[in-house]
């Protein structure tokens, strides 16, 4: 991503703030969770595709191993050692990546979060349970 699509992912994402936590959702204002937000950001700014990740129970990452977020992500991303504006910042919660939000300024992200049941700016350097988390980093490709 150049500086300018950057700074639009961002500023994109800013715009889903206070959206409530919705399984499934994926509509700014009325509900979204945390995949669909990546989603509908990175779509808005013509970075990808709206895919539809199928269907999942809100809960699934308890019970499966399958790195089916990841997978998903590895599609239109790559690692990244730092992590910049615009970039994505993926967590293990259960067995597998189950959790992703966009970093606005590292250590700042913003993602859909169940446990806010909204849209929130979160500092990663005082979330302790995000932290102990954090998987990587990954940049879109291209």
């Amino acid at each position: 991503m150049n500086e300018q699509q950057r700074q639009n992912v961002v500023a994109e994402a800013l715009t889903w703030c206070n959206t409530p936590y919705h399984p499934h959702g994926r509509v700014k204002g009325a509900g979204v969770d945390c995949i669909h937000l990546l989603i509908e950001v990175y779509a808005a700014c013509g970075l990808v595709p709206r895919v539809a990740p199928g269907g999942y129970a809100p809960d699934w990452y308890l019970h499966r191993s399958e790195e089916r977020y990841l997978d998903g992500v590895l599609q239109y991303a790559v690692p990244t050692e730092q992590p910049l504006p615009g970039d994505l910042v993926l967590f293990r919660f259960g067995r597998c990546v189950s959790h992703g939000a966009i970093v606005t300024a590292w250590p700042a992200v913003i993602h859909a979060y169940a446990d806010q049941r909204r849209v929130v700016l979160t500092d990663i350097e005082k979330s302790n349970h995000l932290r102990r988390r954090l998987v990587g980093f990954f940049t879109l490709k291209g």
